[in-house]
């Protein structure tokens, strides 16, 4: 596969670029929770503990910029903003699902116990 540019940043192959979107310790969790809600602020924060909020809020961001998620802002007071996963974040899931179901195999391999 030839490299290739894109925004400025050379790639050498698919997977490094996909890895480039998705990958990282928070964004397949992050979509991961939001395959089957809406959710606030609070509640991934919440649901993710070890996150702290500044790589939240940017991991967030990165999400959306490239299309993943949706952020919704209700003109209220206090603001009210919600995340919900897009046609595109959907794509993802099952990739997401793959790589779950390969860490639990090695896991259990390890003789991993996995909390449910």
């Amino acid at each position: 596969m030839p490299e290739f540019i894109y925004n400025n940043k050379l790639y050498y192959n698919p997977v490094e670029f996909a890895m480039d979107r998705i990958g990282g310790t928070w964004k397949m969790p992050i979509l991961w929770r939001l395959k089957d809600r809406i959710m606030r602020y609070s509640e991934l924060k919440k649901d993710i503990p070890h996150i702290t909020d500044k790589m939240l809020t940017t991991q967030l961001r990165e999400l959306e910029s490239e299309g993943f998620i949706h952020r919704k802002v209700y003109p209220v007071v206090p603001p009210k903003v919600e995340y919900s996963i897009t046609e595109k974040g959907k794509t993802t899931i099952p990739i997401i699902e793959t790589i779950r179901n390969y860490g639990l195999y090695l896991m259990e391999q390890e003789g991993i116990k996995h909390k449910k």
